[in-house]
């Protein structure tokens, strides 16, 4: 009998490390492909980025991309609407740090808009929040642009002006380019929010973490995939 005990409790023993490291193997390779999503994902919208700033005499305005705190890029948002329209897409958000720019965390953009309109588009959405007012919705779970932050849309062309009262009291500017044909009436209502499956899969972390100011970021501590994205932001604007 204690023979026969001893061959359960060792066949029991196996079967629980087996089961262990079938976890463990699914979990790595899951977390392999949330990396490998990432990666895409800031090389896209490095991509966007700098494909916009390198139009000439249409890009985002030196003025206001320096003082710009974070800087969000979401491209390839798909949207489409008969009447009654939505849309979604996937991207990343560095805020600024020492030197340069933080790691980017993954957020998700969603929400709807109503009105006549027809079609469908996918389109590049760059927005800039100007102030830590701004930014620290982004810290929260759900993130209503236009709810919780003032948004307006944001001028173009490198000489514009970054004065106009609707500049300096919006926390957050917004940009679009769009890809595909989409008519009709936008409204407020675009919703952020952090991927933070994701984020701890990547970075063992939140986004409210990865992007808090008391969070240090030097190049060397983010994956390699990533670097692309703060890379590219600070090509174009780094504070001394």
């Amino acid at each position: 009998m204690n023979v026969l005990i001893k061959r359960f409790a060792f066949i029991g023993v196996v079967a629980a490390l087996l089961s262990l490291g079938v976890a463990n193997t699914q979990a790595q390779t899951n977390n392999a492909k949330k990396l490998a999503d990432a990666t895409r994902h800031a090389q896209q919208a490095a991509d966007a980025f700098t494909e916009i700033m390198n139009v000439a005499d249409k890009a985002i305005p030196q003025s206001l991309l320096d003082k710009a705190d974070a800087i969000a890029v979401f491209p390839n948002v798909f949207k489409a609407g008969f009447i009654v329209g939505g849309r979604g897409g996937s991207g990343v958000i560095s805020r600024r740090v020492a030197g340069g720019w933080s790691a980017p965390a993954l957020f998700h953009l969603g929400g709807g808009s109503i009105g006549l309109q027809i079609g469908a588009s996918k389109t590049d959405f760059v927005l800039l929040f100007m102030n830590e007012d701004a930014l620290s919705g982004l810290l929260k779970d759900k993130f209503e642009i236009g709810g919780e932050g003032s948004v307006a849309a944001g001028p173009v062309g490198r000489a514009a002006s970054a004065s106009t009262d609707a500049q300096l009291k919006a926390g957050i500017l917004s940009y679009s380019r769009s890809k595909g044909i989409f008519a009709g009436l936008e409204i407020k209502g675009v919703v952020i929010n952090p991927d933070n499956d994701d984020n701890l899969a990547v970075y063992g972390k939140k986004a409210n973490d990865i992007l808090s100011p008391a969070q240090p970021w030097k190049i060397t501590d983010m994956p390699a995939g990533v670097r692309i994205f703060p890379r590219t932001l600070a090509r174009y604007s780094t504070r001394k």
